[in-house]
């Protein structure tokens, strides 16, 4: 494993059911992204929202890659939430990898796993649009920014979706020395290859099969899990679901909430393991 010990991840905990769930977010995101699911599957779960190294309230790394932020997770669900065994695992993006690497390296952790809108597979600058979302957001004038609103309005150009902007809004912290990004830009940007990338099979993992039921939700607008995806998909993950969310972007729980709240509670409380 690798070494996690000088790494705190920040989480929180909602929720008082008997099921346990834990919530792993995209690229810019962080643990509260995921609040309004977590409060419509109550009562019947209890859900950790966590933070991502390099996100939210999380410790900021010198280096990334996804074994790391996966020994990371495990380190922090042995350490409480996962400590009684294994925990369900919904991720989404960046998480949904994360989450996919966390079930092959630690399946003693996962019981079943989500993932949201990506794939095993390298998200290369096709598929993506977050080089030019880290551009926009490295070319703002953070420091003199004296409000949200002056940064919103340096974002309109490059950025002209309106909820896309509020989604990187979220990100901004007033310190009482003014406005700063709480994410590790200017990591985040340097390893974006490796973000959008995905670790090399047989050299990086110790096992190369996770024997659980995966359920894959895809956004039907978006174009981060395609077909010529599948037979990677299910050679690592063999009782695979794949379900499509109609009008939903690649932020499918943000677009159509109540749909992934009622796949998440038939999926997860299926008797069948």
């Amino acid at each position: 494993m690798t070494d996690t010990s000088s790494t705190t991840v920040h989480s929180v905990e909602t929720g008082d059911g008997d099921h346990r769930v834990v919530f792993l977010h995209g690229l810019f995101g962080r643990g509260k992204n995921f609040s309004m699911i977590a409060k419509g599957l109550q009562p019947e779960f209890r859900s950790l929202l966590v933070d991502l190294p390099n996100h939210g309230q999380s410790d900021w790394t010198e280096e990334l890659d996804y074994l790391q932020l996966a020994d990371q997770v495990a380190e922090h669900l042995e350490s409480s939430f996962a400590a009684d065994g294994p925990v369900d695992v919904v991720g989404h993006s960046m998480g949904g990898k994360v989450a996919m690497v966390l079930a092959l390296r630690h399946p003693e952790l996962v019981r079943k796993l989500v993932i949201i809108d990506i794939s095993p597979v390298g998200s290369g600058s096709s598929r993506s649009e977050f080089h030019h979302l880290l551009d926009a957001l490295a070319a703002v004038d953070i420091e003199s920014a004296e409000r949200r609103s002056d940064v919103d309005a340096a974002l309109k150009d490059p950025i002209p979706e309106a909820g896309v902007r509020g989604f990187l809004l979220q990100n901004l912290k007033n310190d009482g020395d003014g406005l700063r990004w709480q994410p590790n830009l200017t990591l985040l940007r340097s390893e974006l290859e490796t973000i959008m990338g995905f670790p090399d099979i047989e050299t990086d993992l110790d096992q190369v099969q996770f024997p659980g039921r995966v359920l894959w939700i895809a956004g039907e607008k978006s174009n981060y899990v395609k077909d010529e995806d599948e037979p990677v998909m299910r050679a690592l993950f063999p009782s695979t679901i794949r379900l499509k969310v109609r009008g939903a972007s690649h932020w499918v729980h943000s677009d159509r909430p109540q749909e992934v709240i009622n796949a998440l509670r038939t999926f997860l409380l299926s008797e069948r393991k």
